[in-house]
């Protein structure tokens, strides 16, 4: 398969990584030195068991790459998304689809300006990636990457989870991907949120009671906001399913959390927006999400205000 990945950060490089084992990938990048980088060196993986991996991809700065693409996968930030898309239209042809990980919700409406809803495939995973240093990414985990679409042939799907899997990818079709997004969302606009505010690791947030308090609080207003789209998720059964990735993760930094530190924008309106948005289409209130929205703003203001 002919594969462009939109973004070479951590997750774009692993799983840019992994699927040229099997598949033709090109990385696609605004940065010149991490793609020379990638041209020279390949990507290393540092697996979790702490065995290195090399993958040789191509990369190639926007508007290169190797033309029409079979899947142009979508790694960069939300707010990027529109703008790498535009950039890079010579990837997007008559039969090519179009799959997006972000993280976060409601991706699919920028996708359709680009591309038919029939070519269009959203997704979530539960792989992690940070990178240890330029071409070399530490891959904190495993886990399913789920796939769906409402619109989408069941062989077009099919077709993509069969170039994930003969890359060691585990990959499912899911029948209501709109589900599995929220499962994750509920993580990150609680739990991965609150660890931007208080710049802490994950596990900071069982061992003080408040900030406990607020991520439970946070997850109740989700589960309300994802109800009023009618998922009928069980708010006990979130809060758990949290609380245990929580203890397994403690020592777990998040995406949020070092673009705050860095000085870098962050992804909060694609993630804690995207529940306060379900909450207005619904008329479900969502006060806590709406602080974290504005909160997480006005840190992203402090080094230029």
């Amino acid at each position: 398969m002919k594969i462009a990945i939109l973004g070479s950060g951590a997750m774009g490089m692993l799983f840019g990584g992994y699927l040229s084992r099997q598949n033709e990938v090109v990385l696609i990048d605004t940065d010149r030195t991490k793609v020379d980088k990638i041209n020279r060196d390949g990507i290393r993986i540092r697996e979790p068991e702490g065995a290195v991996t090399t993958a040789c991809p191509k990369a190639a700065m926007p508007g290169g790459g190797p033309g029409e693409a079979d899947l142009v996968l979508v790694f960069v930030k939300a707010m990027d998304t529109r703008n790498a898309l535009a950039c890079n239209r010579n990837l997007i042809g008559p039969r090519t689809f179009v799959l997006t990980l972000q993280n976060g919700s409601g991706h699919d409406e920028v996708l359709k300006e680009f591309v038919p809803a029939e070519r269009i495939v959203i997704g979530t995973t539960r792989h992690n990636s940070s990178i240890i240093e330029a071409g070399f990414v530490r891959h904190g985990g495993g886990g399913t990457t789920f796939i769906g679409s409402k619109d989408c042939s069941p062989a077009a799907l099919e077709r993509i989870r069969d170039a994930f899997a003969r890359s060691g990818l585990e990959i499912r079709i899911a029948e209501d991907i709109r589900r599995k997004i929220w499962e994750k969302l509920f993580v990150n606009a609680s739990a991965s949120a609150l660890t931007a505010i208080f710049q802490t690791n994950l596990g900071f947030l069982l061992r003080s009671r408040p900030a406990w308090d607020l991520t439970e609080q946070l997850i109740r207003e989700a589960v309300a906001a994802a109800n009023g789209e009618g998922l009928g998720f069980e708010e006990e059964i979130v809060i758990g399913d949290v609380r245990s990735l929580l203890e397994n993760a403690g020592s777990g930094y998040t995406s949020i959390y070092a673009d705050i530190r860095d000085g870098r924008k962050t992804e909060v309106d694609a993630i804690s927006g995207a529940v306060v948005a379900a909450g207005k289409r619904n008329k479900v209130p969502t006060p806590g999400h709406e602080f974290v929205v504005a909160f997480i703003h006005a840190m992203e203001d402090k080094r230029s205000c």
